[in-house]
């Protein structure tokens, strides 16, 4: 669990709630269900339309990693390339082979792979490159799914506040039925902005964040393995890769 996105949320929240209370309001007075589902369903809905099933998919399943970003041990990747890297100086590629398994990452293993194919450095930096930036384009459209929804968060917001407006115009005969109107007009208003700034917005800008992380990650492995393929030093390369983790 990612203890400060966490305790950003209960912040962001906290304050929102705090100072309402501190103005002298209720709490109850900013909960409205017909605001939430005007706000947040509209989004939803919008994003759906412009996005692509598969870009929509992969967003809600790379949602989890605002809260549990997936584990990038940087350290511990370039000990186990120096490691590779000891063992093909010592048995050879075809003993790097044998110690090759199927629960290295496939992106790795693909990698590892052509090296013990003998392909040259550049090829495989070419190739692996070439399936790292797919994949981080991918990802990074599912993110920006998250971007679009805080784009359309504030308009449903006004939406909401117009159609609140139409329920008061509906009932001004009806005095008591004046305030759940006018409440969910100005409800609406703020979570459309409150929903885009302080969840939307920095959820995409978050799993930007891990993205980039786990795109540095890869990048290191791919420079490894075509430095173990260039026949470097074990401690070169130990050394070279070192500069990708960060203190």
């Amino acid at each position: 669990m990612d203890r400060l996105t966490l305790i950003g949320l209960i912040v962001a929240v906290g304050a929102i709630f705090g100072g309402q209370l501190i103005e002298g309001g209720s709490i109850d007075a900013l909960l409205d269900w017909a605001a939430f589902i005007i706000v947040v369903g509209g989004s939803a809905g919008a994003v759906m339309i412009q996005s692509h099933s598969n870009t929509f998919l992969k967003a809600l399943k790379i949602f989890g990693w605002v809260f549990r970003p997936p584990v990038q041990p940087l350290e511990e990747g370039v000990t186990r390339v120096a490691a590779w890297s000891n063992l093909a100086r010592r048995e050879g590629l075809l003993g790097l082979e044998k110690n090759l398994d199927e629960t290295i990452d496939p992106f790795i293993l693909k990698g590892l792979n052509m090296l013990v194919d003998g392909n040259e450095p550049d090829a495989i930096r070419k190739a692996m490159y070439v399936e790292l930036d797919v994949d981080d384009k991918e990802l990074l459209k599912a993110a920006k799914v998250f971007e679009s929804m805080g784009g359309y968060s504030p308009t449903l917001g006004i939406v909401g506040a117009v159609l609140g407006l139409i329920h008061v115009m509906g009932n001004l005969s009806n005095p008591e039925l004046l305030g759940a109107g006018i409440a969910t007009a100005f409800v609406a208003t703020i979570y459309g902005v409150g929903f885009a700034n302080l969840f939307f917005i920095p959820v995409y800008h978050k799993l930007r964040a891990v993205i980039a992380e786990r795109s540095q990650y890869r990048e290191m492995i791919v420079e490894g393995i075509a430095c173990i393929a260039e026949g470097e030093n074990p401690r070169v390369i130990e050394g070279k890769l070192s500069g990708y983790v960060t203190r």
